[in-house]
């Protein structure tokens, strides 16, 4: 089945906005948090917000940055493998709570938060925090126009 974007994708179209959204992503780097842990967080807010540009994008790029097949393969179902370390987990636990903010009335609870704290200082938290938020700002783009695998990266 062919794909075909609605329009091309708005932070194309407005280049100042790219500028932004590469700046906020360049930004969480180097405070703290492996690239690692920024692609399987990134992965796996593409998969609950159904971006498959994004999905298709981070998974190749955590598999080129020498990612193993069982992580990416386990990272929607993270809870129930042993693939993970405990500051993984973490973020993608804050990664889960974060992507899905209106699913409860807490939506970032205490219990994640202060667990994502017990492995990252306030400025690696921070940027864990930014990555989440930028990942979904491109995943909405994405999913809003509707951005075929592959098509524009």
């Amino acid at each position: 089945m062919q794909i075909h974007a609605r329009m091309n994708n708005p932070a194309v179209l407005l280049p100042d906005a790219m500028k932004a959204l590469w700046a906020l992503k360049k930004s969480t780097e180097q405070n703290g948090v492996p690239s690692t842990t920024f692609d399987l967080v990134e992965l796996r807010a593409s998969q609950i917000n159904g971006c498959s540009a994004c999905v298709d994008m981070h998974s190749r790029k955590a598999k080129k940055d020498g990612e193993s097949d069982e992580r990416l393969f386990a990272v929607a179902a993270w809870r129930e493998t042993p693939y993970f370390n405990e500051a993984e987990r973490a973020a993608l636990a804050l990664a889960e709570s974060v992507t899905r903010i209106c699913d409860r009335s807490d939506a970032v609870s205490d219990e994640v938060w202060e667990e994502a704290q017990r492995h990252y200082d306030e400025p690696a938290l921070a940027a864990l925090v930014l990555a989440i938020a930028n990942i979904n700002v491109w995943n909405r783009l994405n999913v809003a126009v509707r951005q075929p695998v592959g098509d524009w990266a």
